[in-house]
C-alpha cells in the first residue's frame, strides 16, 4: 500500500458526494443494530448475515474464528489481489458487541433504528455499528474497482469486555501466514485520526474475612471492611496521579487513572461478613508499569493488612485474579497508516484518547493501527445511543477514499 497523502485529493473525494448517507448505508446500519449482540450473547446471527452478504458479492475468502463454546465468533474476509506470502492489505476493523441495555432509560427499542433530527438512534449507533455499516455498504464499490492491494474486514466478539475476540483473530492470522500492512480501527472519533490510547488492566480481588456475631465483632475479620481499605488505597493512588502525574497533556485525561467499579460482600447486618469482592482497573500512560501498580496495591494488602487479620484467623487473606489486560497504542504519528488517515480525514492534527481499543493489539501484532471512525464516544454507552448523520456521511467519504487509495 503506496500513501501519498492529498488534502486536495481527499477534498476532491468529498466535492462530489451527495449531501446525506446512502440508503444503502443507512440500511445496513439499521440490519446491524436490529441484531442485540450484547457481549454476554451470541453474535453469531451477525456474524452469519455479514458473512452470506460477503459471499453473495463474490468474496469467498472468509474466516471465521470461534469462542470455546461456539456461541461467537470473529468474521475476517479478504478481496482484492494475492501476494506473495500472504503479506500486504489494509485492514479496516470493528468490534461486533453492544454494551448492555438493561437499568437505561430508553426513549425507543434500542434494537431497532430510528432516524430522528439527523440522528440515528439505537445501542451501537456509535460505539460501532455505524463504522461497520458504512464498511459493508461501501463493499460493492470496493469490488468494481481494480484493488492493488489487499482490502480486510476484520469484524471481532467480546470487545467490550476485553477486547477478548480479537486476540483468536490475530492469532489465527499468524498461524495462517497473514500478514496486512496496517489497520484502521473505526472506533468513534468524530472522524479525527487517533494515535495513542492508553493501556489497561483491571483486577478481581477476593478478601476472604472470617464470620462471627456483630455483638462479638472482635472475634472476627471483617471483609468488606477489609475490601474498603484496599478501595480507599487506590483513591488515594487515584488522587496522587491527578495531583502530581506524571502527565502527558496530549490526552483527554492527561494522567494515569484508578478505578473501583464493581464490589460485593455481606449477608446481613449482624453477621460480620467472611467475603468481599472487588474489581478495579488501572488506565496508564505509555510508558507506566502496570505490574508495579498492582503490586503497589497487593504489597498494602499483604503488607499492611494482612498481618492484623492473621492475628485474629490464620486462614483469611486475599485472593487476585486479572481480568482483562489491553496493551496501550503509540503507534508513530508519521507512519503510512497515519498519514493516509490524516490525508482522508482532510485533518493535519491527530489526537490521544483514554479509553483503549482493539487497535493496540494490532500494534503489538506487529500491524500498525490507527483508530477513526464516525460518531462520539461520549454518545456511547448510554441511553438513546446515537449517531450523526453528517457524521456517518463523512465516514462514507471517507472510505470513498480509501478505495481511490487501494485503487492507484
Amino acid at each position: 500500500m503506496t500513501v501519498q497523502p492529498s488534502a486536495a485529493a481527499a477534498a476532491g473525494v468529498r466535492s462530489q458526494a451527495p449531501s446525506r448517507p446512502s440508503d444503502a448505508t443507512i440500511g445496513m446500519i439499521r440490519q446491524l443494530i436490529g441484531f442485540p449482540t450484547t457481549s454476554r450473547d451470541s453474535n453469531l446471527e451477525l456474524i452469519h448475515f455479514v458473512r452470506d452478504y460477503l459471499r453473495s458479492n463474490g468474496v469467498e475468502d472468509v474466516r471465521l474464528t470461534f469462542d470455546d463454546d461456539r456461541r461467537k465468533a470473529n468474521l475476517f474476509a479478504t478481496f482484492g489481489p494475492r501476494l506473495e506470502g500472504g503479506r500486504g492489505g489494509l485492514v479496516l476493523s470493528g468490534h461486533t458487541d453492544v454494551v448492555p441495555v438493561e437499568g437505561q432509560p430508553w426513549d425507543t427499542d434500542p434494537f431497532a433504528m430510528v432516524e430522528r433530527d439527523g440522528r440515528l438512534y439505537g445501542r451501537g449507533a456509535a460505539d460501532m455499528k455505524g463504522f461497520v455499516g458504512v464498511v459493508l455498504a461501501k463493499l460493492p464499490r470496493f469490488l468494481e474497482h481494480d484493488l492493488k492491494t489487499p482490502v480486510h474486514f476484520a469484524f471481532s466478539y467480546d470487545e467490550e469486555i476485553g477486547c477478548i475476540g480479537v486476540r483468536r483473530l490475530i492469532a489465527d492470522l499468524a498461524d495462517a501466514g497473514v500478514r496486512p500492512t496496517a489497520c484502521m480501527v473505526g472506533e468513534p472519533t468524530l472522524m479525527r485520526p487517533i494515535v495513542a490510547h492508553k493501556g489497561k488492566h483491571s483486577w478481581r480481588c477476593k478478601v476472604r474475612g472470617h464470620a462471627s456475631h456483630s455483638a462479638y465483632a472482635p472475634q472476627g475479620v471483617n471483609a468488606v471492611e477489609a475490601a474498603c481499605e484496599i478501595v480507599a488505597f487506590l483513591k488515594a493512588m487515584q488522587r496522587r496521579f491527578r495531583d502530581e502525574g506524571p502527565y502527558l497533556p496530549e490526552f483527554d485525561v492527561p494522567h494515569t487513572t484508578v478505578h473501583t467499579g464493581v464490589i460485593r460482600g455481606g449477608t446481613q447486618l449482624n453477621i460480620v461478613p467472611h467475603e468481599c469482592t472487588f474489581d478495579f482497573e488501572f488506565r496508564f500512560l505509555p510508558g507506566a508499569d502496570p505490574d508495579a501498580l498492582f503490586d503497589a496495591v497487593k504489597g498494602y494488602a499483604e503488607g499492611t493488612l494482612l498481618p492484623e487479620m492473621h492475628r485474629v484467623q490464620p486462614g483469611t487473606g486475599f485472593s487476585w485474579e486479572l481480568l482483562s489486560s489491553m496493551p496501550g497504542l503509540n503507534v508513530d504519528p508519521d507512519d503510512e497508516i497515519v498519514r493516509l488517515a490524516r490525508a482522508l480525514s482532510g485533518l493535519s492534527d491527530t489526537g490521544r484518547v483514554s479509553y483503549g481499543t482493539e487497535a493496540g493489539l494490532f500494534e503489538q501484532a506487529g500491524i500498525p493501527a490507527v483508530i477513526c471512525g464516525p460518531g462520539s464516544i461520549e454518545q456511547a454507552h448510554k441511553p438513546n445511543e446515537w449517531i450523526a448523520l453528517d457524521q456517518v456521511l463523512q465516514c462514507e467519504r471517507f472510505i470513498d477514499g480509501v478505495i481511490e487509495r487501494v485503487s492507484a
